[in-house]
């Protein structure tokens, strides 16, 4: 959290960049907002020194929840990585069960907006962000009562769900056809 205290100011050159399309990177010379297709991880998949890099990261991942939250994010960006959002999201669980609150509000958002093949899911959303809001993580309060209403919203729809799937077979089987046929053709009732 220290690192980010002390980051430097935006670069004339990253203020040319709409805030949308730039994501904020911090090393050793400093923090930057740099366009969210700047690579930091370089290598190609057939590079034997990448492989390397990326397996040092996944051993380092294993035992650290910030390394396991970075493995994660670079598996979402495909950063050095090739993109695979399942890795990403078990990577970041990784971490959100280690207590990495980054990690964990990730997974609220990510829950809460659904990724790529993943649906939105309020419930998961919930949880994940309830950890957070208690710690007094930035935004977490908003979204938390964002899940909470997508969650209503989910149970309403489940229980309109339910009432048709109980009246579908009535009217499946009850339903008039306004064409019928004859032998001399289709004739309407």
């Amino acid at each position: 959290m220290a690192a980010l205290t002390a980051c430097a100011p935006q670069s004339a050159a990253s203020q040319t960049v709409p805030p949308q399309d730039t994501v904020r990177l911090c090393d050793s010379h400093g923090c930057a907002d740099v366009p969210r297709h700047t690579a930091t991880f370089q290598g190609a998949p057939s590079d034997p020194e990448a492989a390397q890099r990326l397996q040092a990261l996944i051993t380092l991942a294993e035992q650290n929840p910030k390394a396991a939250y970075d493995l994660g994010l670079r598996f979402l960006r495909g950063d050095g990585v090739e993109r695979n959002s399942y890795q990403a999201i078990q990577w970041m669980r990784r971490a959100g069960e280690a207590g990495h609150i980054e990690a964990q509000y990730a997974l609220g958002r990510l829950y809460l907006l659904g990724f790529e093949e993943m649906g939105a899911d309020p419930v998961e959303a919930e949880g994940w962000l309830t950890r957070t809001a208690a710690k007094g993580y930035r935004d977490s309060k908003k979204l938390l009562a964002d899940a909470q209403a997508a969650k209503q919203d989910e149970q309403r729809l489940y229980r309109i769900r339910e009432e048709q799937r109980k009246s579908w077979s009535d009217w499946y089987s009850n339903a008039p056809y306004f064409w019928v046929w004859r032998s001399s053709g289709w004739h309407q009732r």
